[in-house]
């Protein structure tokens, strides 16, 4: 019992180091990256992939054919990373990653602004006879500049279990959408994310802390960052429902500005340098 009470002493005081003044730029850029990892909604892309791209008007089959893609542009651009994160050096890949995070969910997000619905006759007609027409019937010939307009008319007509029911066909049937610039941009923000953000935040927290501190340093670090992931899926249908599917990419798009503003003021280049270097660079006395 002693010795536990010893050892809970021991990790406590390295925790307590973890905060202290000196290690305080290491942790905010431990902490910046962490949550610009999850924030730019990498994880809500994986796991809500088919619902993001039968939002674009594809339908189901075409939509969980596209998400497979992104398990094979993951594993193409980590690839990538392997090669170049010793040869451009890891702020200049984390650079260019988040510049093309921001362009890519800012193209999707243009994607989805430039949709709009309008339900007609001929699309009613090639929809299951599940769906109530009579229903819909007010809606037809009505046009409709973004989802969230189109969505609550639905909910309107059928009814909150009736619009969650058919919602993906009734969208399949009424969008006018450029179904690619979304495309594009996913499957671009899940590349630059692979070559960037994925692979060169768990290289950075390697070496920015020092190696007294590492352990405890990364359990807070991957606090901030489990936690954040942990948000942003659990909103993702929320944002989808409330913002709309345009605004949503834009606020993801709006994260990785303010991480590349941090990161780009903060984060100096580690390739290189040992771990000695880094902290003389890192670690301030005082």
């Amino acid at each position: 019992r002693a010795s536990l009470a010893q050892a809970g002493e021991k990790l406590l005081d390295r925790l307590r180091e973890v905060f202290l003044p000196a290690l305080r730029l290491p942790l905010i850029i431990g902490i910046i990256a962490a949550i610009a990892q999850q924030a730019t909604g990498i994880n809500a892309v994986y796991f809500y992939a088919p619902t993001i791209f039968e939002q674009s008007g594809v339908g189901t089959n075409v939509a969980f054919a596209q998400a497979t893609l992104i398990g094979i542009i993951n594993i193409i651009f980590t690839v990538v990373a392997m090669v170049l994160i010793d040869r451009l050096g890891r702020r200049p890949l984390l650079m260019i990653g988040l510049a093309g995070v921001i362009l890519s969910t800012a193209v999707a997000g243009y994607g989805f602004r430039q949709a709009t619905y309008e339900l007609t006759e001929p699309a009613l007609s090639g929809l299951s006879a599940e769906v109530d027409r009579q229903a819909l019937e007010p809606l037809i010939g009505r046009a409709f500049d973004d989802d969230l307009g189109f969505k609550r008319a639905l909910t309107q007509a059928l009814g909150e279990q009736g619009a969650r029911e058919h919602g993906a066909a009734l969208t399949q049937a009424a969008i006018d959408i450029d179904p690619a610039l979304v495309l594009v941009g996913i499957l671009g923000f899940v590349a630059f994310f692979a070559f960037s953000l994925g692979p060169v935040y768990w290289c950075l927290l390697s070496e920015i802390f020092p190696t007294r501190v590492r352990g405890p340093a990364l359990a807070v670090v991957g606090l901030f960052n489990a936690g954040t992931s942990f948000l942003v899926q659990f909103i993702f249908p929320w944002e989808l429902a409330s913002l709309g599917n345009a605004a949503t990419f834009f606020v993801y798009s709006g994260f990785g500005v303010v991480a590349l503003v941090l990161l780009g003021w903060l984060l100096p280049e580690t390739k290189g340098k040992s771990l000695e270097e880094l902290e003389a660079v890192l670690v301030r006395d005082g």
